[in-house]
């Protein structure tokens, strides 16, 4: 079978100060139709910028010096821009990293999605309108039916990574890059995405690069794995005989992550006041109420993992916490004091003391401000530093975080990776020197290991300045390695609460098991086995129904 897409000594260069500095140094791919490759690598080892270039597309600020992109028989270095215009959408697919700041906010989902199809021919608005709510439907979005009616503001992050993976399905394209598609799910959504995924590129023998950080996701979506390091390629081979037997030492570094475990921690002292506490808490949007009488305490020095699957209100909780969300009934308490509702009404000091490390760093940094002045606000807003010792703190809160200053000072959040922008989001929230600080989805952007380096660092942080955190996540590989104490949530009430070693501990609740059973394993053989062990047979609409 010939290739559908062939890349020979790609060489790509990013510009920096009028300097071209070297970002992919010659690499090789090939790929046949209904094949899928699996890259995987840490945090700017070029996976995405490889994934564009596929495509005949680089970023600002980046070139192809060298080398070759065939796209079945189509030249995607020299091609024209017609050409690739009639290509792109059409036979050529991207699912990018962040939804959240790839869909135009102004225009509801479904308008965003017949775009393609009408733009290139495929198929009229109506047509394309019934397909996009079929697509909805086999990626298990809730209400398929009228959720394309929405704009992406009203639907979770979740939710609009699948309906991007939806508009990326429209026209049937030969080949789908998917650039960390299941990065802001769930596991049990997860799953299902992946089975749909998967179905999907099997009928239409859809050939796809699949662009990950989680080694056991791409072991059950890959034919064949390539492993990047620095713009290098370091090894290349089939799943199986890559997942049992890695030749090189930094491809066994990347099987050997997640070995951080925080020691277990004493129980808090009866009558200790704790840092925050929810009490009762019911909240709206609209008329519409998502949290249902919502309590826990978050004490001192401790870390409360909140996990359950998107929309079960984890993130609105936290909303409630910041005063960005008044709850509707219910009261927050810092320190044993209540809080005004309303973030507005808060003194500068309460601001101060708790603080949020966001879930999509590409949407929550000023992308017109540099790294000094992004965490330097903060600097100068809390601490009141200006000049030289404003710039002193900035530098010493890019050293925490593992970025170099005087690299990373002057740069624009548009020339930094995924996880170094998240990173950046806790240096942010740092500089406020915080007693409290609400980590949603923090390492869900990053690599395995940045993700490890930077979990070691919050605990680090938490055991030398006393912080509390609030752990917003759907792994639960991060809450074994950090939590000390789990809360549960499922459509916006608490269904199951208490100390880490407890939750892992059987029995759980029907929810808590649930969650644990769908955490994906590094076997090629995991999801299938899962599927049929749920009583699926194949993967197809009808099995991700009976799930």
């Amino acid at each position: 079978m010939t290739n559908l897409l062939t890349i020979k000594g790609l060489k790509i260069e990013g510009r920096s100060d009028e300097t071209w500095n070297p970002i992919i140094n010659g690499v090789d791919l090939e790929l046949k139709k209904g094949e899928v490759l699996g890259l995987i690598g840490e945090s700017g080892a070029g996976k995405s910028t490889i994934g564009l270039a596929a495509m005949g597309y680089t970023r600002d600020g980046v070139r192809i010096s060298d080398g070759s992109v065939d796209f079945d028989g189509v030249d995607l270095v020299n091609a024209s821009a017609a050409v690739k215009r009639s290509l792109l959408g059409k036979r050529i697919a991207y699912v990018a990293q962040s939804a959240a700041a790839s869909f135009n906010p102004a225009h509801k989902l479904i308008d965003q999605h017949t775009e393609g199809p009408v733009q290139h021919g495929v198929s009229n608005r109506g047509t394309s309108v019934e397909d996009g709510i079929e697509l909805y439907r086999k990626l298990r979005l809730p209400n398929p039916d009228e959720i394309g009616f929405r704009y992406p503001h009203q639907v979770s992050g979740g939710q609009l990574q699948r309906a991007m993976t939806a508009m990326a399905m429209s026209c049937r394209p030969d080949l789908i890059i998917f650039d960390e598609p299941t990065t802001a799910l769930d596991v049990t959504t997860q799953i299902e995405v992946l089975a749909s995924i998967r179905e999907i590129v099997e009928e239409f023998d859809t050939a796809a690069i699949y662009i990950t950080h989680d080694l056991a996701v791409v072991a059950q979506m890959a034919d064949k794995i390539k492993v990047l390091l620095r713009g290098d390629e370091v090894e290349e081979s089939d799943t199986r005989t890559m997942l049992s037997a890695p030749k090189e030492d930094y491809t066994k570094s990347l099987w050997a992550v997640r070995e951080f475990q925080r020691p277990e921690k004493p129980p808090v002292e009866k009558g200790a006041v704790p840092v925050v506490s929810v009490r009762g808490v019911t909240a709206a949007y609209g008329t519409t109420d998502v949290l249902h009488d919502v309590s826990f305490d978050i004490h001192a020095g401790r870390t409360v993992a909140v996990v359950g699957e998107s929309g079960s209100g984890k993130s609105t909780t936290a909303r409630c916490i910041t005063g960005l969300l008044p709850p509707r009934m219910g009261e927050i308490a810092f320190d044993g004091q209540p809080l005004p509702s309303d973030y507005r009404k808060r003194t500068k000091d309460q601001l101060r003391q708790a603080q949020m490390i966001y879930q999509m760093a590409d949407t929550a940094l000023n992308p017109r401000k540099t790294i000094g002045q992004i965490i330097g606000r903060p600097v100068e807003f809390y601490g009141g530093l200006k000049g030289a010792k404003r710039r002193e703190r900035v530098n010493e809160l890019l050293d925490q975080i593992e970025l170099e200053p005087s690299k990373y000072y002057n740069r624009l959040p548009s020339e930094l990776s995924g996880g170094q922008k998240q990173r950046i989001g806790i240096a942010r929230a740092l500089a406020a020197e915080p007693k409290f600080i609400i980590c949603d989805e923090v390492t869900s952007a990053l690599d395995q290991l940045v993700a490890e380096g930077i979990l070691r660092l919050l605990a680090d942080l938490q055991d030398k300045l006393g912080l509390s955190y609030m752990f917003i996540t759907h792994d639960l590989a991060t809450v074994k390695s950090i939590a000390d104490e789990v809360v549960v949530m499922k459509n916006g009430k608490v269904v199951e609460q208490g100390p880490k070693v407890e939750m892992f501990t059987p029995p759980h609740h029907a929810y808590t098991d649930l969650l644990l059973s769908s955490v994906p394993e590094m076997d090629p053989d995991w999801l299938n086995d899962l599927l049929k062990e749920r009583g699926v047979d194949n993967i197809g609409d009808a099995a991700v129904d009976k799930m």
